[in-house]
This record gives structure tokens, C-alpha cells and sequence, in this order.
């Protein structure tokens, strides 16, 4: 029944000019008629649980059916979610201002929230730290979020002003990223998302999804940024996709090679997340954004509803999803 309830309601909600976009550039990719591919594309999502989205980033059109099994695809994921992760808690990880009391230790870094502030406060905050991130506390993708850089106290003014008009009321101290990771993209953070299941006072560490700016101050896939893929000892082992789905195997900005990256101290990301995994138990699988900054990697933010990431089959050689692995620590 609930998988029924799930598919009816991504059937009503579907961008269907997008999945016709979609449809069109996989057949061209694929050489596959568009036809035989929009009807697979609607297949898939009645028996995986797979979206057009899932089915363009997973290769579906060149798996058989047992390969698709061992997919996470975005209705397996919405299972996953409903089962390990309390709904009553959600807004300890979707209100901003809640996440950052409660995982404050984590964050290492200042931040101030101007509700119930004055100016005095905010530019006390601006001109100690130079430069700041500002976001709206209701906000999700990296929308709204922006860098500014202190220059003198009319210009403070101004941006106060449109702080408090936009309700861009969480202002955070800027994270000044390890040099490593600057020589990827220098623009933005380049974050991690990483992957922790919580069950019966015990942290496991599922994966690590790599994610890198490409023309703009943040790194979400959705506002250009790429994503590859680390093995356990912090390795890109994969090429970096983009939202159209564009390969990169060298970062368009900076031209540096992206597969077979270290990302530094990641074995320190690793005890971190399973360290903040114990802080809401009641959320059991969750993805981490964390920034490997000069002095350590600390916590962004936290998702309570994590998003879809695996590898393409075509970057590897055993086309296999990550439902087998999960499945075995899930249990």
C-alpha cells in the first residue's frame, strides 16, 4: 500500500517536460529508440522504485534485472528513511538553528543567528571574522545561501539591511578549507557527504560521496557543483558527474585531475560522522556534509533524509548498486 501511495504521488508531482528532456538524451546516448526507452524509464519506476532521474544516473538501459535489483533508487531510499529515522526528530537536523546548538561541538566554527539580534551584534560578528557565510533558515539545495567579505562598516550597513529583508538570518564564520582540497576548486568549500547508520549503540560508516564547486561559491549538484565517488581510505576512484549528466574526468576550472584525489584526513572525516551518528539516535541513517578545513574536518550540516548516490556502472568493473552492502549492515 505504501508503495502504491508513493508511486501516485510522484506520478502526480512528475516533471514531465524534464523526464521528455531526460528520455530524449539517454536515447541519443544509448542509441536506443525513445520509445523503448520512455516505457522502460516508466517500467523502472513501477518496479525499482526508480525515478528518470535514477534511471539516467544508474545506466538502467544497460543493466538486466538483476543488476537493477542491487540499485538504491529513490523510493528504496525513502523506505530506508522511514524506517530507521523518527519523523518527531526531523526538525533537529531541517532547523538549522537547532542542528548547530545541538552538534555545536562539531561545527568548530562561530556562527550567530540574527533573530532577536541588532546591527550591533551582526557587525561585531562581521568585522572579527572578515568574512562570513550567510543563509535563510528555511532554505534547502544551497539556495540562498552567500559569501561576503567585510570592507568597511557602510558596507556592512547595507548588507545587514538586505540580511533582514531576505531572512538570510544564520550567519556563520567562513570555513577556510585544507590547501589540498583548494587545488580542486578554491571558490568554494569542496564537501563530503558521508554516509552513517546508527543502530543499537553502534556507528557504521556506509560511504563517501566527494563534492566539488564548478563556477560558483557552493558545491550542491544543484547549482552546477559535480560529485565522484572516495573508496574507505578517501581515494576518488571514479570520474565527477554534473546534474546533465557530464563526465569530468579533470575539473573544468582548475584542471586538476580529479580521479585518484586524496582527500586528506579522511580517515579523521570517518571517526567524526560516527561520532555525530550517537548524538540523535532516533535518526539512524543520515548524510553529513563535512569540510576538510586547515585544522580538521568538521560538520556543515546534517541530512535526515539523504539523498540518492552511487556509482555509474559504466566507472567500474561489477556492475552492482549499494542495496547488498546496506542490506548487510542494516540487516
Amino acid at each position: 500500500m505504501k508503495k502504491m501511495k508513493y508511486m501516485i504521488e510522484r506520478i502526480i508531482k512528475l516533471d514531465y517536460k524534464n523526464m521528455f528532456r531526460i528520455t530524449k538524451s539517454i536515447s541519443k546516448k544509448a542509441q536506443k529508440n525513445y520509445f523503448f526507452i520512455l516505457f522502460d524509464i516508466i517500467y523502472c519506476g513501477f518496479k525499482y522504485g526508480a525515478g528518470y532521474y535514477d534511471y539516467q544516473e544508474f545506466e538502467f538501459y544497460n543493466l538486466n534485472k538483476e543488476e537493477r535489483k542491487t540499485y538504491l533508487t529513490r523510493r528504496k531510499n525513502n523506505e530506508i528513511v522511514s524506517k530507521y529515522n523518527d519523523k518527531n526528530s526531523f526538525y533537529k537536523f531541517e532547523d538549522k538553528i537547532k542542528f548547530n546548538e545541538l552538534f555545536s561541538k562539531y561545527l568548530k566554527r562561530d556562527w550567530i543567528y540574527l533573530e532577536g539580534k541588532d546591527y550591533n551584534d551582526f557587525i561585531t560578528f562581521f568585522s572579527k571574522h572578515k568574512s562570513i557565510i550567510v543563509k535563510p533558515i528555511d532554505a534547502s539545495g544551497g539556495e540562498g545561501i552567500e559569501k561576503f567579505e567585510y570592507t568597511n562598516e557602510l558596507k556592512a550597513k547595507e548588507i545587514y539591511n538586505n540580511l533582514i529583508k531576505n531572512k538570510q538570518l544564520l550567519i556563520e564564520e567562513v570555513i577556510i578549507q585544507d590547501e589540498e582540497m583548494n587545488k580542486l576548486y578554491d571558490k568554494s568549500v569542496n564537501t563530503l557527504r558521508m554516509f552513517t547508520f546508527y543502530k543499537d549503540g553502534k556507528s557504521h560508516f556506509l560511504q563517501a560521496v566527494l563534492k566539488i564547486g564548478n563556477g560558483g561559491v557552493i558545491d550542491n549538484f544543484s547549482n552546477g557543483g559535480m560529485y565522484t565517488f572516495v573508496n574507505d581510505e578517501g581515494k576518488v576512484f571514479a570520474p565527477a558527474i554534473d546534474r546533465d549528466d557530464n563526465i569530468y574526468k579533470i575539473h573544468p576550472i582548475s584542471h586538476k585531475e580529479i580521479i585518484n584525489f586524496t582527500v586528506p584526513m579522511f580517515d579523521k572525516a570517518i571517526e567524526l560522522v560516527k561520532e555525530c551518528a550517537k548524538v540523535v539516535p532516533e535518526i539512524g541513517y543520515v548524510g553529513w556534509d563535512v569540510a576538510i578545513s586547515k585544522e580538521g574536518p568538521v560538520i556543515v550540516e546534517g541530512n535526515c533524509f539523504p539523498g540518492v548516490y552511487q556509482v555509474k556502472p559504466s566507472f567500474v568493473d561489477k556492475k552492482e548498486g549499494l542495496l547488498p552492502k546496506y542490506n548487510e549492515i542494516m540487516k
